[in-house]
């Protein structure tokens, strides 16, 4: 998978905030070895999607597939967070897992 960064086009704007998500979040908490990329994808996932972060989620769900989570483990995970982090929270997520697995073909 491609190293992550933050969208570029935000450094005219917010430098230091792209500067310290790509140094920081993406170069280090992404890349420390006590979890796996797929598992950090599903935490990050299921963290997005139970505080209703929809703008960062369709970013993440296209990581999660990257790092190798099935579209049917992420709309698991996902069914399994509306009984925890609400029905609304889980709709919208499992609706936009399914234009990514849709636009992806997958």
């Amino acid at each position: 998978m491609p190293k992550q960064s933050a969208p570029q086009e935000l450094a005219g704007i917010a430098p230091k905030l792209v500067e310290v998500t790509d140094e920081v979040l993406f170069g280090d908490v992404w890349e420390r070895p006590g979890l796996s990329p797929r598992d950090r994808s599903l935490v990050t996932v299921s963290v997005l999607a139970a505080l209703y972060r929809a703008e960062q989620l369709d970013y993440h769900l296209g990581v999660a597939l990257d790092n190798g989570l099935s579209v049917e483990e992420l709309s698991e995970a996902i069914t399994h967070l509306a009984f925890y982090a609400g029905w609304p929270n889980a709709m919208t997520a499992i609706t936009r897992l399914k234009r990514i697995a849709d636009e992806r073909g997958v």
